[in-house]
Order: structure tokens, then C-alpha cells, then sequence
């Protein structure tokens, strides 16, 4: 069955950096477009980049700049690297497949999705 697990989360200062990892299985990976979303507390799923099975990427406004989304599909993995984070990164991330984004950037929903990781930005 398809499966999503996430890792790399962490607590932060402001303007440090992060890298999440999430592994895939279950399903022909480098075929897809991967997601990254993120939930901050008491808000919706909001979308964070995308990486298109061609490589194209693709980023929310507010990270574009300071976030990279990247794929390895010889082993089933796409990243997120974090740089210069801020306060209102804070949010637990997820790595979806398959996922419909509403042009407000809230995520309507996936096919998959993993349990997420969180990420804490403190000073």
C-alpha cells in the first residue's frame, strides 16, 4: 500500500535551517507530482512546493526564495531543504501524493499523506 513517512523536523532559532526527508513506497514514485504542506496550529493545510515528475518545482509565495523542494527517485525520496526560517514557519509538515490545491493555497485534499513532522521556529 502506498505509504509517506516524514522526518527531519526539529525546533530552530529564527534564520536557521532544516531539511526534511520523506520516503515513499507503494507506488511507482518517479511517475508522480510530491507535495509539501504544512499545518500551523488552529489553521488549515496549507500548501508549500511541489516537484513535478519533469523536475519543475513549484513554491507558496511566502517560502519562495528560502525553501527548495528536490526528489530522488532511484531511492523513492523527496526533500524539503528549510533556509532562513521565520516564526510563522512553525507547523507540522506533511509530504503528500496526489493532492488538489485550492487557489487560495489550502490543500482540498490527498490521495496520500503522511503522519508529518514537526518543525518549531523559536527564539
Amino acid at each position: 500500500q502506498v505509504q509517506l513517512v516524514e522526518s527531519g523536523g526539529g525546533s530552530v532559532q529564527p534564520g536557521g535551517s532544516l531539511t526534511l526527508s520523506c520516503k515513499a513506497s507503494g507506488f511507482r514514485f518517479g511517475d508522480f507530482w510530491m507535495y509539501w504542506l504544512r499545518q500551523a496550529p488552529g489553521k488549515g493545510l496549507e500548501w508549500v512546493a511541489t516537484i513535478y515528475d519533469t523536475g519543475a518545482r513549484y513554491y507558496t509565495e511566502s517560502v519562495e526564495g528560502r525553501f527548495a523542494i528536490s526528489r530522488d527517485n532511484a531511492v523513492n525520496t523527496v526533500n524539503l531543504q528549510m533556509d532562513s526560517l521565520r516564526l510563522n514557519d512553525t507547523a507540522k509538515y506533511f509530504c503528500g501524493k496526489e493532492c488538489e490545491v485550492m487557489t487560495s493555497g489550502q490543500v482540498r485534499l490527498c490521495r496520500a499523506r503522511g503522519l508529518g513532522t514537526q518543525v518549531t521556529v523559536a527564539s
